[in-house]
């Protein structure tokens, strides 16, 4: 019997040396379990008008791409029309030739370097109109990040102004802007849309509650209007030129910005 309890004892034992050798690595196993990955917050999908300036800028590019090839064959015209200049001016010096077959050739000439130099323009343009639709969006993003805000802010951009307003603004406040400029420049406000316009359909712009108004915003009418709306807290949006799907051209827009419908 006590033979019996004695091996019952040992396998006990023996039991619990095994549990405690097997215990730590189970428990270990179960502390370094990976934890999931954290998930990364999505982006916000691209706006319609987003992908109009991305489209814009890729067209712009693309159109750059073309006038630096256009470029590369002026100036090698104008190089020709050197070489055959150079020529012509040591056939004169010969007396094989006329004066005039010079001047044929000095104006072949001047007109191929008018060539490469209008190309070269169409290029600098290019460069400022990606750069400044670039300003454009990064602008815009400021002023979303803002959000309630962005009261009383005066955003500045490569061809644009935005003022966010210090206050609530509807189109029937119109009234008052208008009397401000006839009182000042003798002269009815240039409105060149009131309300929503056919542009603004074309585009899908909400432009119910804004006025559109034919003024540059760096002479001394559009400069002038734009001070009588800061201190008004009326926002407005000035565009110095055109802008893909904002702004044909340079006007003051009156108003919060037209969004997208």
């Amino acid at each position: 019997m006590l033979f019996r309890n004695r091996r019952v004892w040992i396998l006990m034992i023996v039991m619990v040396a095994l549990a405690a050798l097997i215990a730590p690595p189970a428990l270990a196993q179960k502390k370094s379990r990976p934890q999931k990955p954290k998930t990364t917050e999505t982006q916000p999908p691209p706006t319609e008008l987003s992908k109009l300036r991305d489209s814009y800028i890729s067209a712009t590019k693309e159109y750059k791409a073309s006038l630096e090839k256009l470029l590369a064959l002026y100036q090698e015209s104008v190089k020709k029309t050197e070489a055959q200049r150079d020529k012509m001016a040591k056939l004169l010096a010969e007396g094989l030739i006329a004066k005039k077959d010079l001047d044929q050739a000095d104006a072949a000439v001047a007109d191929a370097k008018l060539k490469v130099s209008g190309v070269e323009n169409q290029i600098s343009t290019a460069d400022a109109q990606i750069a400044q639709t670039l300003i454009e969006v990064e602008g815009e993003k400021e002023i979303a990040k803002l959000g309630r805000l962005a009261k009383g802010i005066t955003i500045r951009g490569a061809s644009f102004i935005r003022y966010t307003g210090a206050g609530s603004w509807v189109l029937s406040q119109a009234g008052k802007v208008e009397a401000f400029f006839q009182q000042t420049f003798k002269r009815p406000l240039p409105i060149a849309v009131f309300g929503q316009g056919a542009i603004h359909n074309q585009w899908r712009l909400d432009h119910r509650n804004a006025m559109d108004i034919s003024l540059n915003p760096d002479g001394v009418e559009g400069q002038a209007l734009m001070d009588f709306l800061r201190k008004n807290g009326i926002p407005f949006s000035a565009f110095r030129g055109a802008i893909p799907g904002v702004a044909t051209g340079p006007h003051i827009h009156i108003g919060m910005p037209s969004h997208r419908y």
